[in-house]
């Protein structure tokens, strides 16, 4: 006894980590969104938004320091030095009468020596310097830039996951109707089949629909489980949290000429003045390491104060502090690096012509989605008309039949055909309304109208 108490004991503390932990874990939040509330949320959590934003900072910090290039830089010094023993020099041995090519040691100088000093460094005229201070605006925009781009992919990937679990979730509510409908047309056939109306063979057909019905429902609620976590990640969200989605998937949303407007400015895309940027910054590469063959040309300037004693006594008052002071230029002129700056000379160049190339690569990238965009969504809009009209004349027909199979004038294979081609129907007519949006959603990013 006493002993299951001990290993009870020990059992507890060595789980008592675990629990702590658990009871520490901050408790799940519940969001509810519609589909601007969940692009908001992720443009201040996802983790690749969230980068992108460090990286304008990171920039910020880089600009400051090329601009502390251009400022003026002070700086102190104090030093203290004691001789354990002082340096030796040699003297002629003919000043003391001593014999021709004789040299006699002395030793110079004083046991301590205390410098402390303040000194001036500005920079006058360095090429690369200047070129710095005139790209900083455009590497900041650069950076920005890239927060925008980040910012619309994830916004259409957003957009289409969202509407598919919308989607998805109409179809559960379609499955659901269907369900009914087959449970009371399986009631209907099993009071006809015990009235002798009937097959067992009628209700049997009908039992194995419902529960295809039944499976098809439980794989969809699994894909929408997924699809959830997908679009957390998405948003910057934790799996932990719950999420409802608040909007509805209507044909009203792709309603509206969009097609109209065919113009379009490649300037219009993010990608696009991401690159356009990048060209710039390539540009003023070339003028940095152009400018770097000019001399440079820095202004310096330092006050010191000097002390000498044979004794530690550089508190005292009465001691002498000798006064040094200067200001000077120092012109460096360039004359040969090993060819260095050739090289990145050219290099810099064979980037702008790289930027150029993909510049020019993503005006053809962007009219063939263009292109594609406009035909799909053309493609999409008639498919949803066709796919709706088709649904209706189901609905219509699934609901004659059904009445003639109450009546004792149907069968139970033109129901069945009939409902199966209800449930078709709707998931056609569900996708093809998906469909649209998400063709929708292409042509806008296509156009950067997003």
């Amino acid at each position: 006894m006493i002993r299951n108490t001990i290993i009870l004991f020990f059992s507890f503390f060595a789980l008592l980590p675990d629990i702590t932990a658990q009871g520490q874990q901050p408790k799940a939040a519940h969001y509810a969104f519609s589909i601007q509330q969940a692009l908001d949320f992720a443009k201040a959590n996802n983790v690749q938004v969230k980068n992108a934003l460090l990286a304008v900072q990171a920039q910020k910090e880089t600009n400051r320091e090329i601009t502390a290039a251009a400022l003026p830089s002070f700086s102190g010094n104090a030093n203290l030095t004691k001789y354990l023993e002082l340096p030796v020099s040699l003297l002629p041995g003919e000043i003391f009468g001593q014999p021709p090519g004789s040299y006699i040691p002395v030793r110079f100088g004083t046991k301590y020596n205390s410098t402390v000093g303040l000194q001036l460094q500005q920079t006058i005229f360095d090429g690369q310097v200047f070129i710095g201070l005139q790209a900083r605006k455009t590497s900041l925009d650069f950076q920005m830039k890239n927060v925008e781009v980040t910012e619309e992919l994830i916004k259409a990937n957003i957009y289409k996951v969202y509407y598919q679990l919308i989607a998805s979730k109409t179809q559960i509510g379609i499955l659901d109707a269907n369900i009914q409908r087959l449970e009371k047309l399986e009631n209907d056939t099993r009071q006809l089949y015990i009235n002798g109306f009937a097959e067992k063979l009628d209700e049997d057909k009908v039992s194995i629909q419902l529960t295809n019905l039944n499976t098809e429902k439980v794989k969809a609620l699994n894909s929408i489980e997924i699809g959830y976590l997908g679009l957390k990640t998405l948003l910057g969200m934790r799996p932990q949290d719950t999420l409802t989605l608040t909007d509805k998937i209507t044909e009203a949303q792709i309603e509206g000429n969009l097609l109209a407007d065919t113009g379009f400015k490649y300037e219009d895309r993010k990608e696009y003045q991401y690159l356009d940027l990048a060209k710039k910054l390539n540009e003023y590469n070339i003028r940095r390491y152009q400018l770097s063959y000019l001399p440079t040309l820095n202004f310096t300037a330092a006050y010191n104060k000097n002390a000498q004693r044979n004794t530690f006594d550089f508190l005292v008052k009465d001691g002498d502090w000798f006064t040094t002071s200067f200001i000077g230029f120092n012109l460096s002129v360039p004359i040969f690096s090993g060819f260095a700056k050739d090289a990145r000379l050219a290099k810099s160049r064979i980037d702008l012509r790289q930027t150029n190339n993909q510049i020019e690569n993503l005006r053809n990238t962007i009219d063939n989605e263009v292109q594609q965009a406009r035909i799909n969504f053309s493609s999409a809009q008639n498919t949803l008309r066709f796919q709706k009209k088709n649904m209706e004349l189901a609905e219509k027909v699934y609901n004659q039949t059904r009445k003639k199979y109450e009546i004792g004038t149907g069968s139970n294979i033109e129901i069945s055909a009939a409902q199966t081609d209800l449930i078709t129907a709707q998931n056609n007519y569900l996708s093809a309304l998906y469909g649209a949006i998400v063709a929708r959603v292409d042509y806008l990013k296509a156009t950067g109208k997003l």
